[in-house]
């Protein structure tokens, strides 16, 4: 049986599963198409399948599902962000794209770290 972890996460409530299970963050994503570095010091790509976390280090590959539409694009965490407090990723249009957040906007999603 999954345990589920509520958190209050820079101001806005997210759930988890409990560590033992798996590195999970449930909650809302938004997508970002403008910039030209990112705090990583790489060159921002708005197609490039990566995102934005506030506390992920950089590298890290986390597998982000939308919960509308199910479906999923793994990417990589070179940027911070979000700096709206009742999302939990920053996703570039590129990636947006391929779960089909770009046209709403926001969508509830799961993202799960994989390393």
């Amino acid at each position: 049986m999954k345990k589920l972890l509520f958190l209050l996460f820079a101001g806005a409530w997210c759930w988890a599963v409990a560590p033992s299970e798996a590195k999970t963050l449930n909650g809302y994503a938004s997508y970002y198409k403008h910039g030209t570095r990112t705090a990583s010091g790489e060159r921002y790509n708005p197609m490039g399948l990566t995102a934005a976390h506030r506390t992920l280090p950089f590298g890290t590959r986390v597998k982000v599902t939308n919960m509308k539409t199910g479906k999923s694009v793994v990417v990589r965490i070179n940027d911070r962000g979000p700096f709206i407090r009742s999302r939990v990723i920053d996703l570039s249009l590129g990636a947006a794209k391929v779960v089909g957040l770009h046209r709403s906007g926001v969508a509830k999603v799961k993202a799960v770290v994989l390393d």
